[in-house]
């Protein structure tokens, strides 16, 4: 929940003016539904895509200040994060909500970004694959293991979201491997071409040695993306 109108357009305005595509990396810019309609038209017709932060699983009806995915469409969005962690904490996503609104974002052709993740807590717990796996499997229950191959998988420790603090590249590929070999159990096929992207306080000085280990397949990106330099010098590394 950043930005107001003019900061919002002016934002965009400074990635696409300096942003050069590579040809192996995609470029998402998920932005406030209020936003979407402005950033819509700067990005169209160029290789920078839009997503949307939030959708509702029902199509339509009395749900006053939600907004649903079957309106996502008409803004050119393409993608929509679903079951982000400040959504699962402080506004009772539950997985089974989280299921839905996956479900929902997929029979709207839209890509969703599903994350997932562990509190300090569950981390000192020992219990991260525990947690992460009942998140994520909850989805493939809901909606079948073959939806993966029209999904991105986000994990985000909410333990490093904002606070400066990440997972080390060792620690996120332990995660992020661990997952992989979780739905390799189920598809290997799926599993191969998943991407798994990382969302623990990625930065510009963090990102090449995250982006470099195997499992990592790209970064799910909060208050780097603030500045256009900062969020272009990330995306330059993972390509």
């Amino acid at each position: 929940m950043n930005a107001n109108r003019s900061e919002a357009i002016q934002l965009a305005s400074e990635v696409m003016a300096t942003f050069v595509r590579s040809d192996n990396t995609n470029l998402v810019i998920c932005v406030p539904a209020i936003h979407l309609a402005d950033i819509s038209k700067l990005v169209a017709h160029s290789h920078v895509m839009l997503g949307a932060q939030d959708g509702h699983w029902q199509e339509k009806g009395a749900y006053t200040g939600e907004i649903s995915c079957n309106m996502l469409p008409d803004y050119q969005v393409e993608y929509v994060l679903v079951g982000h962690s400040e959504r699962r904490e402080m506004f009772a996503d539950s997985n089974q909500r989280v299921a839905k609104k996956y479900t929902a974002a997929l029979n709207n052709g839209l890509t969703p970004i599903l994350c997932i993740g562990e509190t300090l807590e569950q981390r000192e717990q020992d219990r991260t694959i525990e947690v992460l796996t009942a998140q994520l499997q909850s989805v493939i229950d809901f909606a079948g293991i073959d939806t993966l191959s029209k999904a991105c998988l986000a994990y985000e420790p909410i333990w490093a979201i904002g606070t400066g603090k990440t997972a080390s590249p060792q620690q996120a590929q332990h995660v992020h491997q661990s997952l992989r070999e979780l739905i390799a159990s189920k598809s290997e096929s799926i599993a191969t071409q998943l991407q798994i992207l990382y969302g623990g306080s990625m930065n510009a000085g963090n990102a090449k040695e995250l982006l470099a280990q195997p499992d990592i397949d790209g970064g799910l990106i909060g208050g780097a993306s603030l500045k256009a330099e900062d969020f272009l010098e990330i995306y330059s590394a993972a390509g």
